[in-house]
């Protein structure tokens, strides 16, 4: 039965005024909007100088490498976006989103400067080795621990900054309004047009800087940007609508799984009533619908006793009984989950590239021309350049010719993307499987830590990297957005955010478990700081191997989840 001709309401509605308080029609809007862009600008130069460059900063200043070395930056960045989930909690329940943005921003302020005093202070190091091949300088483990500081604060920050940015935009403008819902869609563009320049900026000049003329300088520019980033957004705070916090629905989610339990033995029948909850003006309302079989879940809806609910017709206790809108959001998230799990193994495939891609760089040749020395942190860049020309040319060039010749306006659906999206991510490992052990056995044969073969070799695996993303993980976004109700989308962002913690925490099992077992057997596939002395191409062909399950996977079964067009499951 539908839940709208079924709703009971009360004859007591009044009809709340939609003409806004005399205080908000100075607030919102692009008056509000050049604070938020600039602050996010700001802060994801400075983040992505970081990230972008962090695997080159600890092998080279702190001396570390194998497995210790991939271990911290998978754990740290799967941190990042594992703390989006509570930073999401926070904001939504308790602080409300500008709070969280500015605390947020204020953590990254704080970790960036203490990575810069590390790279500033000599003391907080190591002493460089002038052999890389025979190191023995490791970090003591204070200076570890002012490392792990530093970036710790920066996860924190991520947690806060990241489900919120773009929510706290859309919170600026009117979405009930066609003005306001145009207004919407250009925000989004210019958010992601400065998202790309601080990208650009971040992962060219800033890591030049950084590799080729100063680490110092290096990382008080992105420390400056954060200091910029909260002044900017403090400035701006009298133009901000700053929505109250209404509840979380990772709470909602929570105490639905709690009251289904309290209520497993509530068994189908004849005039079963569910709780819709406090509608818009306050009052309450019930929904009685027959049913052959009630679902686990929607026993957590069901009024078993009229005293659950007090003398107004709400509940009394939400861990015991839950409306019916807080039962379709849960349920809107089991739906998307096995989708979302084919995402986890394509961020698997990415998340190496930026880490091991990297390792690879360094011990490559680098000089071009007389003596210009490309940095190792660049290649980065290639897999962001890959994405945008391809979108690019999607957009502006195949889809217009293929309309001219079919006649008709069909784009590559979600299904297809994904598709060819893992297929891209397969033929990556390949690639740069078979690539490492031409690097390796280059430089075996030359005798030397940097292998002869060009840096411009790893050109064709960046690019495949920069395809599956472009494929799987734009087409995963958007399905989580399209399957998402409007007011659960800042949930989806930070759901798309979880698979790439997972897939980080993963990779870091599946790397120790591989280091322990081939250890055992005489020699580390992964272990030695010096890539020349490991087998890393065994590593990407079983990260090929997941992939190829992964296909599997999503082509019989998780496909069977995405539909094209979206439409509200409005039977509950």
């Amino acid at each position: 039965m539908d839940i709208e001709s079924s709703t009971t309401h009360s004859p007591h509605v009044h009809q709340e005024s939609t003409n806004p308080a005399p205080d908000m029609k100075h607030r919102g809007g692009w008056r509000a909007i050049k604070y938020i862009i600039a602050n996010e600008s700001f802060e994801k130069l400075a983040s992505m100088s970081l990230i972008g460059n962090l695997s080159v900063y600890l092998t080279t200043k702190y001396n570390l490498g194998g497995v210790f070395l991939v271990n911290i930056i998978n754990i740290w960045s799967g941190s990042c976006n594992f703390l989006s989930i509570p930073g999401a909690f926070v904001s939504d329940a308790y602080l409300g989103r500008f709070w969280t943005l500015l605390l947020g921003s204020i953590s990254s302020f704080l970790g960036m400067g203490i990575i810069a005093l590390t790279a500033a202070l000599p003391r907080l190091r190591p002493e460089a080795c002038k052999d890389p091949t025979n190191c023995s300088n490791p970090p003591e483990r204070w200076q570890l621990a002012v490392l792990f500081a530093g970036l710790g604060l920066l996860a924190i920050g991520s947690g806060g900054i990241r489900p919120c940015n773009i929510a706290f935009g859309a919170d600026q403008f009117d979405t009930d309004t066609k003005k306001g819902k145009s207004q919407l869609e250009t925000f989004f563009n210019w958010w992601y047009f400065s998202f790309t320049v601080a990208l650009v900026i971040a992962l060219t000049g800033v890591v030049y800087i950084q590799t080729n003329i100063s680490w110092v300088i290096g990382f008080v520019i992105p420390t400056a940007c954060l200091a910029l980033s909260v002044t900017t957004f403090l400035i701006g705070k009298h133009t901000y609508i700053c929505a109250e916090p209404k509840g979380s629905v990772f709470a909602d989610i929570v105490k639905v799984v709690a009251a289904a339990c309290k209520k497993r033995k509530v068994k189908s029948g004849e005039g079963v009533t569910f709780y819709l909850g406090p509608s818009s003006d306050g009052s309450s309302a019930t929904l009685v619908q027959d049913r052959q079989r009630l679902r686990f879940v929607e026993k957590a809806a069901v009024i078993t006793d009229p005293n659950e609910l007090n003398e107004e017709g709400k509940a009394k206790n939400n861990w015991r009984l839950c409306s019916v809108e807080q039962v379709k959001n849960l349920k809107c998230v089991t739906g998307i989950l096995p989708v979302w799990v084919t995402g986890i193994a394509c961020f698997m495939l990415t998340d190496q590239q930026n880490i091991y891609g990297i390792l690879q760089a360094i011990q490559m040749e680098k000089t071009f021309g007389h003596n210009f020395q490309v940095p190792a942190g660049w290649m980065n860049l290639v897999s962001m350049i890959t994405l945008a020309v391809w979108i690019s040319l999607y957009e502006c060039v195949i889809l217009p010719i293929a309309r001219q010749i079919t006649g008709r306006k069909q784009r590559l659906n979600m299904k297809q993307r994904i598709q060819i999206g893992i297929v891209m991510g397969i033929a990556c490992m390949l690639v740069a499987g078979f690539l490492e052990k031409a690097r390796r056995e280059a430089a075996l044969k030359k005798g030397s830590f940097v292998s002869p073969v060009s840096i411009v070799m790893l050109l064709p695996q960046f690019m495949l990297a920069g395809l599956t993303e472009a494929f799987s993980a734009v087409a995963l976004m958007e399905f989580l957005t399209v399957k998402m109700p409007e007011h659960m989308r800042a949930v989806a962002g930070a759901i798309f955010f979880l698979s790439s913690s997972i897939a980080s925490y993963i990779c870091t099992l599946l790397i120790n478990v591989i280091d322990s077992v081939t250890r055992k057997e005489g020699r580390s596939w992964l272990g030695d700081k010096d890539l020349n002395k490991n087998r890393l191409e065994y590593y990407f062909f079983i990260i090929g191997g997941v992939q190829v399950l992964n296909l599997l996977y999503f082509r019989f079964f998780a496909s069977r989840f995405v539909t094209e067009n979206n439409k509200d499951n409005r039977d509950f």
